[in-house]
């Protein structure tokens, strides 16, 4: 197993929760009874008694799991996205969702050219994608309606965006246009939190009262 794998795994593990929707997640495994699956966290703690969560707690297990989910955004970063939220008008838990789904790698994912956030993540890092037709390797760029995000030519026929193109398991969503045969999309409208598919349930009004505190 590969230390990103394993990453992710221990990930699912600690927030007991299949956050990507994955079948090879060990709490699927767990919940189906499967021999040698582990119902308990990682590390050496993993296996005492859990207590009943406290309000901080349960603030803090939303903010791990939206973290989690965009392919484990640094605690910074994550708070910069916070912070940037507050300062905008609006909902500042709507604000906060519009901004991690408008990063590069988020966009890639929606856009099946990715298995995974991860995956996706690492797919931009290595340059394969364009923005305008200029190509940019950042991960964490911020994609304006106006844009429009393409595979670069040479990458069209990887064998990993093929597969993710036609995975069966999730759909584009509705504020994303997406041309598979192209390879290329965009973004429809700003992204509200109830249009995102979330495979487990998220809470980003709890985030905001974790930072709030």
């Amino acid at each position: 197993m590969t230390k990103r794998l394993a990453s992710k795994y221990k990930i699912n593990r600690r927030l007991g929760e299949n956050l990507w929707g994955r079948a090879k997640s060990p709490v699927v495994k767990a919940r189906k009874g499967e021999q040698g699956a582990r119902t308990y966290g990682p590390g050496q703690h993993g296996q005492r008694r859990k207590n009943k969560p406290t309000d901080f707690g349960i603030q803090l297990m939303a903010k791990q799991k939206l973290k989690g989910y965009y392919a484990n955004i640094g605690e910074k970063q994550f708070r910069k996205y916070y912070d940037e939220a507050v300062r905008r008008k609006g909902d500042t838990s709507e604000n906060l969702i519009d901004l991690l789904e408008r990063r590069l790698d988020t966009i890639i994912y929606r856009m099946k050219f990715a298995v995974t956030p991860f995956a996706a993540r690492q797919f931009v890092n290595h340059g394969h994608v364009m923005v305008n037709g200029k190509r940019v390797n950042i991960p964490s760029f911020s994609v304006k309606d106006t844009d429009t995000i393409e595979v670069k030519e040479k990458s069209k026929q990887l064998t990993m965006v093929l597969d993710a193109a036609q995975e069966a398991g999730r759909d584009v969503p509705e504020y994303i246009e997406v041309d598979h045969r192209a390879m290329r999309g965009r973004i429809l409208r700003t992204p509200k939190f109830s249009d995102v598919p979330y495979p487990v349930q998220m809470e980003p009004n709890l985030v905001v009262e974790f930072y709030s505190r």
